[in-house]
C-alpha cells in the first residue's frame, strides 16, 4: 500500500505532516486509507530527516473512525491495532502528535490514542459513538484510554458514549494541549519543531522507556531504561553537559550543537 488521494503527505523540514483526506466523511477511514496510513507512518519512520510526525484531517475534522458504509457494503476491516498492518498497531521510534479539531471518535479516537500528544481545538469531540451501531473498538482504544485516564473515565466514555469536549478532553488528560478552533495544526507543528530541535537519541530513548515499561516490574522497567539510555550516554550526554557548562540551553533555549 503505497500513495492515495485519501491521505496526504508533506515534509515540514523535519516534521512530517500527515492529513487524512475524506472531508466529506469526516474523514472516516475506509481499508484503502487505514492501509495508506500504515505505510505513511512507517515511511516516516524510516526517514532518517524526518524527526517529529503531525497527523491531522482535513476539512475541519479529525477522524470519524472507520467508514460505516464499507462495513454495512460487505468489506471487512482489520483490527486496526489487533492487525500487524493496522495503522494502530506499530510503535514507532519518533514521535507522532495528533491535530485534533472535530471529532476524534470511534476508530478516529483510536488514531488519536496511537499517537504520543494530542493536541485539541475548543470544538474538538471525543467520543466512541460506534457503541450506537455495536461496533467493538479494535484500534486499541479499550487499552490505551485507560491507561491515559484512568479505569473509571475510560469506562464512562466506553459504555456510554457521551461526548467529552476539547477542554475536558485537557482536564482529564486526554489531551495535552488546548487551543482555538482552528488552531491545532498550526501548534502541533510548533510543537513538533521544538520537539525535533532537541537532541534526539536521548529524547527517542527516554519515549520509548515509557512506552514499554507497562508490562514490566519496577526493577525490569528500570533495567530497560538503563539499557535503553546506553546510546544517548555514549553519544550525547557529555557533549550536552560541555555545552551546559558553557551556557548553553538554560532559560528555555535548546542545549544542543
Amino acid at each position: 500500500m503505497g500513495h492515495s488521494p485519501k491521505l496526504l503527505v508533506e515534509n515540514d523540514g523535519p516534521v512530517t505532516v500527515i492529513t487524512i483526506n475524506r472531508p466529506e466523511v469526516r474523514n472516516a477511514l475506509d481499508n484503502e486509507t487505514a492501509g495508506a496510513l500504515t505505510w505513511a507512518l512507517r515511511a516516516f519512520d524510516r526517514a532518517e530527516d524526518q524527526a517529529v510526525a503531525v497527523l491531522t484531517g482535513a476539512g475541519g475534522h479529525f477522524c470519524a473512525g472507520a467508514d460505516l458504509k464499507e462495513l454495512a457494503a460487505g468489506h471487512e476491516y482489520k483490527p486496526w491495532a489487533g492487525d500487524p498492518d493496522g495503522p494502530c498497531h506499530d510503535i514507532l521510534s519518533k514521535p507522532v502528535i495528533a491535530a485534533v479539531a472535530g471529532y476524534a471518535c470511534a476508530g478516529g479516537l483510536g488514531i488519536a490514542l496511537r499517537c504520543d500528544l494530542r493536541i485539541a481545538e475548543e470544538n474538538a469531540t471525543f467520543a466512541v459513538l460506534s457503541r450506537r451501531w455495536g461496533v467493538p473498538m479494535s484500534d486499541g482504544t479499550t487499552v490505551r484510554l485507560p491507561r491515559l485516564v484512568g479505569a473509571g473515565r475510560a469506562l464512562d466514555m466506553l459504555l456510554t458514549a457521551r461526548k467529552v469536549s476539547g477542554a475536558e478532553a485537557v482536564a482529564m488528560g486526554l489531551a495535552d494541549r488546548l487551543v482555538a478552533t482552528g488552531q491545532a495544526l498550526p501548534a502541533a507543528v510548533e510543537l513538533a519543531r521544538q520537539i525535533a530541535d532537541f537532541p534526539q537519541i536521548a529524547m527517542r530513548s527516554d519515549r520509548m522507556s515509557a512506552i514499554r515499561q507497562w508490562n514490566l516490574s519496577e526493577k525490569e522497567a528500570i533495567a530497560l531504561e538503563a539499557s535503553l539510555s546506553l546510546e544517548a550516554r555514549r553519544k550525547e550526554a557529555q557533549a550536552g553537559a560541555g555545552r551546559f557548562a558553557a551556557g548553553a540551553g538554560r532559560h528555555g533555549s535548546v542545549g544542543k550543537d
